[in-house]
């Protein structure tokens, strides 16, 4: 692990995201996610073009995750046809809104497989992916999910066997809860209080390997579900014991209202989170003034002496949707050039020569971080503890790397 100070933050990790809601779930483009774009110029026919789906909670309670991957994946396909496209293909992007429902999900998976999609990418989150594995395995259609981080979601749990047709490009749960009882370890602090939404495995999963790495002793464990809003027993409970740091494991939507409740009551203690706090609404939900002492997990950070292919990403992306990238929008963009890349190395639109290409990328350099898959269809990704004050990025970032 290390320490690293950057000069010059961009607020990117809590850029904020444009919610897109249209009359249709599916929209179809080659270079713009709109129904009325310039792709009218483009044959979309299915036999003359490279046809990727995309898999998103574009409405709902996860939107702010799902937006944003759409963003980038329009973003990095309109880059690829301006650069002729895959073998002299143009590539066709069709997203549909699954509404951050399970049922939905699978339901746009065998829409996106019905409408000749030879890969998926997508959904943002794991409950989604795992109503999704199913349909694209017995389709025999791969799908690349960027963000779908609980342990093992690349494991079929009824037979043991790795789904031959999911891979994922973000770390484990594991590895991030690691990380923030590595950052708990490094602080000093003795005693924690955990707060855990048991209503996912997101939050479960975190918990235990948080309280297996910690240093301390956990002295509140409690528990929350998905939609509450009332912290406030909890939090009387932390305030009467006093920990040295708030452990919340689980999504912005419930963490925001947690520390503004938390603040409100006299509780400034450092609080820590994963990936799931790093979004622009959980600011608006905690106000900008109780996000200080803050401190949560991240794909990736932007700085302005960052590579030039990377302030390449950001600007093209500012100027084409109006608002800064985040972190989850960097890890989509890589994981669509990715898949692009192995559909042009496996010369072929067939989804099972693109699942055995996708399966043999190795050192492919995306903005993030390298991938390379390994035999269960993970990769090997660095963890960035960013911290937050008044509701901003700081130049104070801890770069963990997997052993």
């Amino acid at each position: 692990m290390k320490n690293m100070k950057f000069t010059k933050m961009l607020t990117t990790i809590f850029a904020a995201s444009i919610i897109v809601a249209g009359c249709s779930q599916a929209t179809t483009a080659t270079s713009n996610h709109s129904n009325s774009s310039s792709s009218s110029e483009v044959s979309t026919s299915k036999l003359d073009t490279v046809n990727i789906g995309g898999l998103w909670e574009l409405t709902g309670a996860t939107a702010a995750y799902g937006v944003v991957q759409d963003n980038a994946v329009q973003l990095a396909v309109e880059q690829r046809n301006e650069e002729g496209g895959i073998d002299g293909k143009e590539v066709s992007y069709q997203s549909y809104d699954n509404q951050g429902t399970p049922e939905e999900a699978a339901t746009g998976m065998t829409y996106l497989i019905e409408q000749g999609n030879s890969v998926v990418l997508g959904p943002a989150t794991a409950a989604l992916t795992f109503a999704t594995q199913p349909v694209a395995e017995n389709a025999q259609v791969p799908f690349v999910s960027a963000t779908t981080t609980v342990d093992d979601a690349t494991i079929n749990s009824e037979t043991g066997e790795v789904w031959e047709y999911f891979y994922r490009t973000s770390f484990e749960i594991s590895f991030q809860g690691a990380a923030i009882a590595e950052l708990a370890n490094q602080n000093s602090y003795e005693t924690a209080a955990v707060l855990k939404d048991n209503s996912t495995d997101y939050g479960q999963n975190l918990t235990d390997i948080f309280v297996e790495k910690f240093d301390g002793d956990v002295i509140i464990d409690e528990s929350y579900i998905s939609g509450d809003t009332d912290f406030s027993s909890v939090l009387t409970n932390v305030k009467s014991q006093s920990p040295d740091v708030i452990f919340i494991a689980g999504y912005y939507q419930e963490a925001g209202p947690i520390i503004k409740q938390a603040r409100e009551m006299g509780i400034d203690i450092a609080i820590v989170g994963p990936n799931g706090l790093g979004n622009q609404n959980i600011v608006e939900l905690a106000g900008a003034e109780n996000m200080t002492n803050v401190y949560y997990v991240a794909h990736f950070v932007y700085t302005e002496d960052a590579d030039q292919d990377v302030q390449d990403f950001y600007n093209a992306y500012v100027e084409k949707f109006g608002t800064q990238p985040d972190m989850f929008s960097a890890v989509a963009y890589d994981a669509a050039n990715m898949v692009m890349d192995a559909i042009d190395e496996a010369d072929s639109t067939d989804p099972r020569a693109i699942k055995d290409a996708i399966g043999a990328t190795e050192g492919f350099e995306g903005i993030a971080y390298d991938i390379t898959f390994d035999e269960k269809h993970n990769v090997s990704a660095p963890a960035y503890i960013q911290e937050v004050v008044n509701g901003e990025p700081t130049e104070n970032v801890t770069v963990i790397e997997p052993e």
